[in-house]
């Protein structure tokens, strides 16, 4: 693809991380109750059904409703940002284009559930020995996860711009 759609073509990568996101909610919230828990790999991961009004970790779940077209106007304005960005991507910047691609993918996955359901549905869940659990989530939150680290490696290549530290 030409300069003029920088890595536009990464988008194919942010469908599949949608289409897998909403396939997995959609079989799980109709296979199991809520909490329900089927052990995977006993004493560490289950598969389980929640539902999240919040953010990650579940912040501000507690408010009246606000905080569902919050969040979901934040997923709108990254979502476009990250569009933006893919498109400006020079060819040889392309980790940086799977991490965009990732957040994306997953930002629009859970942007979809907030608009329809009011909630995240998540059906993920790690945990120890049942005594310590890590917060449910889901593939989306799994892409962004996996994306921002990436994000966060790509600050640190050397040679961004041909500059050095110093400069």
């Amino acid at each position: 693809m030409s300069a003029r759609f920088g890595k536009l073509t990464w988008l194919w990568l942010s469908l599949v991380i949608f289409v897998v996101d909403q396939a997995s909610k959609f079989y799980f919230d109709n296979s199991l109750s809520m909490y329900q828990q089927i052990v995977i790999i006993p004493d560490y991961f289950s598969w389980t059904l929640a539902y999240n009004t919040g953010a990650a970790f579940s912040f501000l779940a507690g408010e009246s409703g606000w905080q569902r077209w919050f969040f979901a106007a934040i997923a709108v304005v990254v979502s476009a940002v990250l569009v933006v960005w893919l498109k400006r991507l020079k060819p040889d910047e392309t980790w940086l284009a799977l991490a965009l691609a990732l957040v994306l993918g997953g930002a629009l996955g859970n942007l979809v559930d907030r608009v329809i359901f009011g909630h995240v549905v998540d059906f993920i869940l790690v945990h120890w020995q049942h005594r310590w659990y890590f917060p449910a989530f889901n593939v989306a939150d799994s892409a962004i996860t996996v994306g921002a680290i990436l994000l966060a490696l790509d600050m640190f290549k050397s040679d961004k711009s041909g500059e050095t530290a110093h400069d």
